[in-house]
């Protein structure tokens, strides 16, 4: 066998992660946000932001940019390419050191424009590496909580909300503890998860990401000593407020110490969590044969059981959200820790940020289409409840209980616990009780399938809107 040449590595089939391989399509919107391509052009869109806001400060040395020049470098920044991303590869052959690389690959830019040949010193001036990076993050993780991952929370949310309106009437026996009990509905239990699920969203969207850029060790030291009368503080918070639409962090070390991404990572976490708890319960009834799974043509479910339909789409999005979540809660439990003003070792954590969010948002994929394939086979829910009278047992010694009748709760118990309770059991029992005619007549005409509460109201008013928040 030949192993794959170092040309050969960058193909879907020899990638080492299967985010980049196997599900590379799949995360095509998260790719250019959080690969090293993307860091690097939120790091050039800092230092740029950095540069044109000093030349505002009409500093002595560097006067206030021309419209034209202004343009060129926002140009740079918009029209950032993977050729631009190589070309600072190249650089860092040589620095051996990233952020640096991003340094001078702006100020070769400067080539041949004496206004910014003459301001070259001002790039990167007075910043530390990390002054770039805890913003270029910052960046990142914003765009890809607005423009991929909320997105696809929505998109799952929206299945679930119609799922709830959908179904919001379809009875369904309960089950606690693996074990029969009072019914519900179909749609509640939909409404359920998009209750826990839309909350979950928006504990992820209110997270703020703090950033900071105060220096070597978060005390604007070498500003001061070049321009002892700038009030570098309020000069920073504007750049991180009103240049980069970020929240300033006026206490830091040399780094941001990343309580915005630990608390953005673990909210995420959570939402995960929530989704695994579905995708199994879904698992669950697809066993129990409460949905049936549309197939394409072609597919195959086993590859020698020719009648099997798996639930993969779930066990796949079970799966993935457990690889993120290991990531996630490792990096929002090491990442807040730095040995005194800094150590290194936030610097390869957070290089796998977008492999975290890659396999939840991979995860939510799969669990959207598998939600897309359910169908409802209410003949098994129904008859599931049908064999199921002994749920009565909770209204019968209920309404019992309110009108004063000896020990309801153990006549009940003695009279269904352990054996197989049917219709006509259970009827004539109501009918030997000394209760209320109206009462009684209520409890003669209650089924399994009939007795969900609110279940339905519930539902419906969380389908239709009354649960979703945008």
């Amino acid at each position: 066998m030949t192993a794959p040449t170092s040309a050969d590595l960058p193909t879907p089939l020899t990638a080492l992660s299967p985010l980049d391989g196997r599900y590379a399509a799949k995360l095509a919107a998260l790719r250019p946000l959080m690969s090293e391509y993307g860091l690097m052009r939120c790091r050039v869109q800092v230092e740029v932001a950095w540069f044109v806001a000093l030349s505002d400060l009409g500093l002595p040395g560097f006067a206030p940019l021309s419209p034209a020049a202004r343009a060129q470098l926002q140009g740079r920044v918009d029209a950032f390419s993977e050729a631009d991303a190589q070309a600072i590869k190249a650089i860092e052959r040589t620095t051996n050191h990233d952020v640096k690389a991003v340094e001078y690959f702006i100020r070769q830019g400067f080539a041949g424009q004496p206004e910014l040949e003459r301001a070259a010193e001002f790039v990167h001036f007075a910043c530390t590496s990390e002054d770039i990076n805890n913003t270029s993050h910052a960046l990142m993780l914003g765009a890809a909580r607005r423009e991929v991952l909320l997105p696809a929370l929505d998109g799952v949310l929206e299945r679930l909300a119609r799922m709830a309106a959908t179904f919001a009437a379809v009875p369904m026996l309960s089950r606690t503890h693996g074990q029969t009990a009072s019914p519900t509905t179909l749609g509640k239990e939909v409404a359920n998860v998009a209750h826990r699920l839309q909350r979950a969203r928006e504990r992820i969207a209110a997270v703020a990401l703090p950033a900071k850029m105060n220096g070597a060790v978060g005390n604007y030291n070498a500003h001061l000593a070049a321009y002892p009368s700038v009030d570098w503080e309020a000069f920073a918070r504007q750049v991180v407020e009103q240049r980069l639409g970020l929240v300033f962090n006026p206490y830091t070390i040399q780094i941001e110490p990343h309580d915005g991404i630990a608390e953005l990572f673990d909210a995420v976490a959570h939402a995960n969590t929530i989704c695994i708890d579905w995708a199994r319960d879904v698992w669950g009834y697809v066993s129990l044969g409460y949905f049936k799974q549309r197939v394409k043509k072609g597919e195959v479910g086993s590859s020698t059981m020719p009648h099997k339909v798996n639930p993969i789409d779930f066990e796949n999005a079970e799966g993935n959200f457990g690889l993120a979540n290991a990531l996630l809660v490792h990096m929002s439990g090491k990442l807040p820790i730095s040995r005194w003003q800094r150590d290194l070792t936030d610097s390869t954590v957070l290089r796998n940020m977008g492999v975290a969010l890659g396999y939840g948002v991979l995860a939510l994929d799969s669990l959207a289409r598998g939600l897309d394939k359910l169908e409802v086979n209410e003949a098994a829910l129904a008859a599931d409840l049908d064999a199921a009278w002994e749920v009565l047992a909770e209204p019968v010694q209920t309404v019992m209980r309110r009108h004063g009748l000896p020990d309801p709760y153990q006549q009940l118990k003695d009279f269904t616990q352990g054996k197989p309770i049917t219709r006509e059991l259970m009827q004539g029992f109501i009918t030997a009780l000394a209760i209320p005619a109206d009462d009684k007549a209520r409890l003669m005409a209650m089924t399994p399938a009939s007795y969900t509460g609110k279940a339905t109201e519930l539902a419906a008013r969380w389908g239709h809107g009354g649960g979703v928040a945008r």
